[in-house]
């Protein structure tokens, strides 16, 4: 009788365990048990076998969700285009170039801003360059006294006043100091920074007063001749050749078409998207077509 009312107890309790643990989870809105709480354990007379209840867990509803996602392949707004279609391309710079020095100092001019044309060789910045031309200066003096005395020791040479070895020695040291001046020149020249091209200014980094070690001081884009970049169908590789003549249009911003030639055509297929790209060269006098601007291309046979 004492075990049977053991076990009724043991039930009793186990029950109650299980419907508070459940109560929580409700509050909580999360799931405790993926499987439904076993029935309570009748009494049993002595001898008698338990049934054993077998339970199917039930799938938990995040874990069902939770799907592999599909990837997308990229794809090319020219999917599917001939070779006489137009195609969607984009107008970028021919060269951008990173404009820096090459030594380190303190910047006291940056003589252009964003906007600003300018030329190859035009000077756009320079650093403080003080001790530099002190120095020219210093040498080129050196030299011109060097000269002077070379000229004096010619007509004692002549009569015999000074050897050939002192003679020597004098025209070498003046040698040397119109090679030192020209060093000293060099270093100097190298804090004048030019513009490495023909183009507009598209970013200005630094101010005068700022020091400068490998920092940028200027971003520079080359915009004649313009590059036209195409993404062209995978079908279509061998048909395009450089040389090749495109009409470009640029829609209400640009207007009439522009001719430019195939200049690079890739020769490593993209598996991804199944396409390639095409790069054409487009004249473009005076920078008067903006670069960075959408437009479309008709490839011609």
């Amino acid at each position: 009788m004492q075990k049977h009312y053991t076990s009724g107890l043991n039930s009793i309790l186990a029950g109650f365990i299980l419907s508070a643990l459940a109560s929580m989870a409700v509050a909580a809105d999360k799931p405790v048990f993926s499987a439904p709480l076993p029935a309570p354990v009748p009494n049993l007379t002595p001898g008698a076998k338990q049934a054993v209840p077998v339970t199917t867990p039930t799938p938990n509803k995040a874990t069902a969700a939770a799907k592999p996602a599909s990837t997308a392949m990229p794809q090319s707004g020219n999917r599917g285009k001939n070779i006489g279609d137009q195609m969607e391309c984009l107008l970028e710079p021919y060269i951008i170039a990173n404009v820096g020095s090459p030594v380190e100092g303190t910047l006291s001019q940056v003589l252009v801003d964003r906007g600003s044309d300018v030329k190859k060789g035009q000077v756009v910045a320079r650093l403080n360059s003080t001790v530099e031309a002190a120095t020219v200066t210093l040498r080129a003096a050196q030299e011109a006294y060097g000269q002077r005395k070379v000229q004096r020791n010619e007509e004692l040479f002549k009569k015999d006043l000074i050897s050939a070895s002192d003679k020597d020695e004098l025209e070498t040291q003046t040698r040397l100091a119109a090679l030192e001046r020209k060093q000293q020149q060099e270093v100097l020249n190298l804090r004048t920074i030019t513009s490495p091209l023909n183009g507009v200014v598209v970013e200005r980094y630094l101010a005068p007063g700022d020091h400068i070690a490998q920092e940028k001081i200027l971003k520079l884009a080359q915009i004649d001749p313009l590059n036209v970049e195409v993404i062209v169908p995978v079908e279509l590789f061998g048909e395009i050749k450089p040389g090749m003549k495109g009409e470009v249009t640029m829609g209400s911003m640009v207007s009439g078409s522009h001719v430019a030639s195939v200049k690079v055509v890739d020769r490593v297929i993209d598996a991804a998207s199944g396409t390639f790209g095409v790069r054409l060269e487009l004249r473009n006098p005076g920078n008067k077509i903006p670069s960075g601007i959408r437009c479309n291309v008709r490839f011609v046979k």
